[in-house]
């Protein structure tokens, strides 16, 4: 199994790098007060050229390399960085997920409106809004022809 993810580490490495990225997922939720676990940090980055540059200095430190295949150690390019698609990560801090867009091509630019920016105990990061994260969960679920979880309600924020 592998070790845990140091989610605040990661998270420090990467604003320390000035990338701009929003937080989705599972860490979103949680750092928004959710009761909910995740072992990895994704994240919907810019894919600017300036910001991409950034991000590979960022996953140098890191020594990413992506998850398929780990004996080959192959590491992302400004291109795969530059594009739409999804990079799926391991890192010497855990796992690590980054996101050229989310649901149907929705970009970092386009999710700026629905986030936030929070201190992260003197790390400043931005975070998807849990309204916008539930309802990209719920966008989802129907697409799959799921329903929602039982605890998804518990995951709205409180007045």
């Amino acid at each position: 199994m592998p070790a845990p993810t140091k989610i605040a580490e990661l998270l420090g490495v990467l604003a320390r790098h000035q990338v701009d990225f929003i937080v989705v997922g599972g860490v979103a939720a949680v750092i928004q007060g959710a009761p909910i676990n995740t072992f990895d940090l994704d994240v919907v980055h810019a894919r600017t050229p300036d910001n991409v540059e950034r991000l590979l200095g960022a996953l140098r430190e890191l020594d990413a390399v992506y998850r398929v295949h780990l004996q080959r150690r192959l590491s992302p390019t400004a291109s795969h960085l530059a594009s739409t698609g999804h990079q799926l990560l391991a890192t010497n801090m855990g796992t690590l997920d980054l996101l050229g867009t989310i649901e149907e091509g929705t970009s970092y630019e386009e999710l700026l409106a629905d986030s936030e920016e929070l201190d992260l105990g003197g790390i400043p990061i931005r975070v998807i809004t849990l309204e916008r994260l539930i309802a990209i969960r719920l966008g989802s679920l129907r697409a799959a022809r799921y329903n929602p979880p039982v605890n998804l309600p518990e995951l709205e924020p409180k007045p």
